[in-house]
């Protein structure tokens, strides 16, 4: 069993930025963000692999986020850039056994999650 702590979450004007954090508890593999608003799907966001190699990101954020890794820390980091009030949502980190992927489905384990409030 994993388990997956996100932190860093807060308010920040736009254009400005901001840095998420996953703590996990073991090994994580592939571990993707996924972000939620209230009466919406949870969307994909970003994913890295194991090794750190391999990135996927979310059309709607590619160029503005980065997504990177400690495995010696077993942490996993978003870094968002130039954010805009719509990226303003509950920011979600998940893990698996899997190659680097969007569907959110395939995900085994989840943090609680962190909220980003981005204002105009």
């Amino acid at each position: 069993q994993v388990q997956l702590v996100e932190s860093g979450g807060g308010m920040v004007q736009a254009g400005g930025s901001l840095r998420v954090s996953c703590a996990a508890s073991g090994r994580t593999y592939t571990v993707g963000w996924f972000r939620q608003t209230p009466g919406k799907e949870r969307e994909f966001v970003a994913a890295i692999s194991w090794s750190g190699t391999s990135t996927y990101y979310a059309d709607s954020v590619k160029g503005r986020f980065t997504i990177s890794r400690e495995n010696v820390k077993n942490m996993v980091y978003l870094q968002m850039n130039s954010l805009k009030p719509e990226d303003t949502a509950v920011y979600y980190c998940a893990a698996g056994p899997l190659p680097v992927t969007d569907n959110k489905d395939s995900y085994k384990y989840w943090g609680q999650g962190t909220q980003v409030t981005v204002s105009s």
